[in-house]
């Protein structure tokens, strides 16, 4: 089930908060909207479906309004970023696996998935505060995942585009601590999501039972990323910045076999 139980003022409130996320359609994207919600957020739905953004928005406990945008195209980034209200925080959920093995890999792979994993996200902050619409103290918070550490078969567009967030938030972070702004990357393992059954695709079912066993704690849900965005979109994380957390269920602690 999504959500808490209510929107009282709490540790980790985003009461009166107004949250950018993208990729707000469904999985992560949409868990992070959710639980924002609950915890009084007014979030702003960006996605290119309208259909699942209006469900998004029909799940979250308080108002939320829906952006219809292709972040994958620039004109369309400019103008959402001239059209939001401001914002005390953005989320990039916004993403695409697209596995194959290098063998196979083409520039027009690595360009379709780059568009949207790296050069999208890195676009529309930039676009954001150009416009100046991040407020003081803004947070932003980006998605990769563990594989850009450790990757798996088929994952070479994928982990890369994800490695580059990572440097990118760091350089994002230096930049904006001036005006107290943060920003933070979550390195997720496997997550129960339409991406993990895609996963599962491409690799095949035999090794995809062997790597779920690596996972001490099994794999992660929505929710569980979706609490650490609320913190780090929270005041109790207003010391923190730079950082990269890794979300991997103790995959690391029991070593990939």
């Amino acid at each position: 089930m999504y959500g808490n139980s209510g929107t009282g003022l709490s540790k980790f409130s985003l009461h009166n908060q107004k949250i950018l996320i993208t990729g707000a359609s469904s999985g992560i994207g949409r868990s992070c909207a959710v639980e924002a919600s609950a915890q009084g957020a007014h979030c702003i739905l960006v996605a290119r479906n309208k259909a699942e953004l209006e469900k998004t928005a029909s799940l979250c406990k308080t108002k939320a309004d829906i952006h219809v945008a292709d972040l994958t195209k620039e004109e369309e980034i400019k103008k959402l970023a001239a059209t939001v209200p401001q914002l005390n925080g953005m989320v990039n959920c916004a993403g695409i696996i697209s596995p194959r093995p290098i063998n196979f890999l083409k520039k027009k792979n690595l360009e379709e998935v780059f568009t949207i994993n790296y050069f999208a996200a890195a676009l529309l902050s930039g676009e954001l505060l150009a416009a100046k619409k991040m407020e003081p103290g803004a947070s932003f918070v980006f998605i990769s995942s563990i594989s850009s550490q450790h990757p798996y078969f088929g994952a070479a567009a994928y982990a890369s585009s994800k490695a580059a967030l990572e440097s990118f938030s760091k350089t994002l972070a230096l930049e904006i601590a001036p005006k107290k702004m943060r920003s933070n990357i979550l390195l997720p393992g496997m997550v129960r999501t339409r991406m993990l059954e895609e996963t599962k695709e491409a690799v095949g079912e035999e090794n995809f039972k062997h790597y779920e066993k690596n996972y001490p704690l099994g794999f992660g849900e929505v929710e569980d990323v979706a609490n650490a965005v609320c913190f780090l979109l929270s005041n109790e994380s207003r010391w923190i910045t730079g950082s990269e957390l890794k979300m991997d269920g103790g995959l690391m602690l029991s070593g990939i076999k």
